[in-house]
């Protein structure tokens, strides 16, 4: 279930904040006016959710300078679109 306070939380209350992302593993969602206004994870958490984002653009930027292809991004988006679209029909 979603965690989701009042910033004023952070302020008020934070060893509760702490407890939650560091313990229980579950990011806070704080709102301000009673819209989003962020999340507060742990390190770890945050970590888990880069490392392989990072990691991936890596490769690509290794792939991509070892490659002499260029595309436009209009290539770039149509490709996208059909790969979508074949995956939609699976």
């Amino acid at each position: 279930m979603l965690n989701i306070r009042p910033v004023s939380d952070l302020r008020n209350k934070y060893p509760e904040i702490e407890e939650t992302v560091l313990t229980v593993g579950e990011p806070v969602i704080l709102t301000k006016n009673g819209y989003g206004s962020m999340v507060v994870m742990s390190l770890e958490m945050y970590s888990d959710l880069t490392d392989e984002v990072e990691m991936k653009l890596k490769v690509a930027d290794y792939v991509a300078k070892n490659n002499p292809a260029r595309l436009t991004g209009e290539e770039v988006f149509a490709r996208a679109r059909r790969r979508i679209k074949e995956y939609e029909n699976l």
